[in-house]
């Protein structure tokens, strides 16, 4: 299992996820860069991401749905505030209608995701950052813990393939 470490912290409205991959720094990125690979592993498992538009340059969106088991979509956005390549990239994460909106009643996270090298393979470190205790709140009620983590779980696979 790749993640190997979760912290929430309602104070400072962050949730933390570490996970460890026995893969390069340049093929962790290659996931989140290539939209046909970042479908593989967005979504959970029951959940699988549709990549839409795919831009991880500073200023450049990228648009998604996952599909529940029930057929029901769910969308979803992000916009990309900086990058780093390979290392590293910056965006907010939001909740979107059908035709990629936000949806301005649900949280809006602030993330930045970071890929070192780590004993012969990486450590990534997914940050994300709410407006509210009462937006991380949400969010963990809606199950994100359980989500991402089993969505970052499928990386192994993926990268191994």
């Amino acid at each position: 299992m790749p993640v190997t470490d979760v912290q929430q912290d309602i104070d400072t409205r962050t949730l933390t996820i570490v996970a460890e991959f026995a893969a390069p720094v340049e093929r962790i990125w290659q996931v989140y860069a290539d939209p046909r690979q970042l479908e593989k592993v967005w979504g959970p498992p029951t959940y699988p991401a549709t990549v839409v538009e795919h831009n991880l340059a500073p200023g450049g969106r990228t648009t998604y749905f996952m599909t529940g088991p029930d057929g029901e979509k769910y969308a979803g956005y992000w916009q990309i505030t900086a990058t780093d390549e390979p290392t590293s990239f910056s965006f907010d994460d939001g909740f979107a209608d059908e035709d990629f909106n936000k949806k301005p009643e649900l949280p809006v996270s602030k993330n930045v995701f970071t890929f070192t090298e780590h004993d012969g393979g990486t450590r990534a470190t997914y940050v994300s950052t709410y407006e509210s205790a009462e937006a991380l709140q949400q969010v963990l009620d809606m199950g994100v813990v359980e989500g991402a983590s089993s969505a970052i779980n499928q990386i192994d696979d993926l990268v191994a393939s």
